[in-house]
């Protein structure tokens, strides 16, 4: 008995319905997330607030801007690699050039009081939850 194969593009549709269903659903929505490969950064919590640690080698603090509202933070920037004039470059992995990075967390944040510290490379923002966001304790009478 020879069995049948299954057709190659079947497997190839039913795929991209899958992604495009996960694209197109909310599977990350009370999650922290970023965009963009670069530069590596992590979320973690600590009690009710949140604090970004963000890979920065080589970026000066003038290279950088921040912007908060609501529950996302946008941070961007440039990095400059330089060689010398009469350099001649037979490899490059050190990436370049500008970058964006959105956080979203999933709560309502207090921008105005967001710190971020950048040294040797490594830019830690303290991501403060908003009060008005924070649970309240209800006495029962």
């Amino acid at each position: 008995m020879i069995a049948g194969l299954a057709d190659p593009f079947d497997a190839l549709f039913r795929l991209q319905r899958e992604l495009e269903g996960r694209r197109t659903s909310d599977w990350l929505e009370q999650t922290t997330s970023g965009t963009g490969a670069y530069p590596p950064i992590n979320v973690f919590q600590q009690g009710h607030d949140f604090v970004a640690i963000m890979e920065l080698p080589g970026v000066a603090k003038g290279d950088l801007e921040m912007q908060a509202k609501e529950s996302t933070i946008s941070i961007s920037g440039t990095k400059a690699v330089a060689y010398g004039d009469k350099a001649s470059i037979h490899r490059r992995e050190r990436v370049a050039g500008n970058f964006n990075r959105t956080i979203t967390v999933p709560v309502k944040i207090d921008p105005d009081r967001i710190k971020a510290e950048l040294r040797d490379g490594i830019l830690a923002i303290f991501i403060p939850r908003a009060e008005s966001d924070k649970p309240r304790a209800i006495k029962i009478g």
